[in-house]
């Protein structure tokens, strides 16, 4: 295979596998009649995306915007935790334990204590995401950081460099691939939460509606909103994998997969 068509091949892969994925569905669920309150097919999800259009497109743009809110701060406090771990080992040493013990609590847990501080409705879901997302930042920025080898670091302080200088000139290029790597997995992660905390303490967004929707047997709907997260978590990821290629294309090799003699 040429390396032109492989490329093309590895673009056209994922519509493959999720077109295959729900033909398969389809028919699984028509030749062995399964019941829509257990699991609808394909097209019945598709259906109830159209009907209920109007509210899927209100709670999925509550979700979405909670999701960022909480995503963005993340953003900010991996960044600073991260910087403040990676360049101090007294830092590491005092912040790094409480930081695994917060990570370590059900974020499920923690929406009734947000609840009592902030209500229901927006704050909790994006305290919630940014619970969940600043975490692989920080430790991302912070094992960004500790790569720096000692013996350019000794070789700058010779040169006249300054700890600040190290930092801002080598410590933070060299942590940018940990950094926008550590992006795909938060964002996916502050919609997790943001859903967690709609479906407790909310009036609003998809888990709310799922959670609607499961009193009353909507199984198609239910399917639907799950749809709908899915579809906005990937296209997050998707965004995240462009901005991480487009500034630190540097630090990946690229080259062309191909087999000889068959072409």
């Amino acid at each position: 295979m040429s390396p032109q068509k492989f490329r093309r091949l590895e673009t056209l892969m994922p519509w493959i596998v999720i077109l295959g994925t729900i033909v398969i569905w389809e028919l699984v669920v028509r030749v062995f009649s399964i019941r829509q309150f257990i699991l609808p097919a394909p097209s019945e999800i598709y259906v109830a995306l159209i009907q209920y259009r109007e509210p899927i497109m209100a709670s999925s743009l509550f979700t979405l915007v909670n999701t960022l809110i909480g995503f963005a701060i993340g953003i900010i406090v991996g960044l600073l935790l991260g910087m403040t771990i990676g360049s101090s080992r007294l830092a590491y040493s005092g912040l790094y334990p409480i930081l695994i013990g917060i990570n370590s609590v059900p974020k499920a847990a923690v929406v009734p204590i947000l609840v009592l501080w902030m209500g229901i409705g927006a704050p909790p879901a994006i305290t919630t995401a940014f619970l969940l997302c600043f975490f692989p930042i920080a430790v991302n920025v912070a094992t960004g950081l500790a790569t720096t080898e000692p013996e350019l670091e000794d070789v700058l302080r010779s040169l006249g460099a300054t700890r600040l200088d190290i930092l801002w000139k080598v410590g933070i290029p060299r942590s940018l691939p940990y950094f926008f790597a550590s992006l795909k997995v938060s964002i996916t992660l502050a919609f997790v939460g943001a859903v967690i905390s709609e479906t407790l303490a909310s009036n609003d967004g998809i888990g709310y509606l799922m959670l609607q929707a499961a009193s009353q047997f909507r199984t198609s709907l239910m399917f639907a909103g799950v749809t709908v997260i899915a579809a906005m978590g990937i296209a997050a990821y998707l965004i995240s994998v462009f901005i991480e290629r487009r500034f630190t294309g540097w630090a990946t090799r690229r080259q062309d997969v191909g087999t000889t003699g068959g072409g």
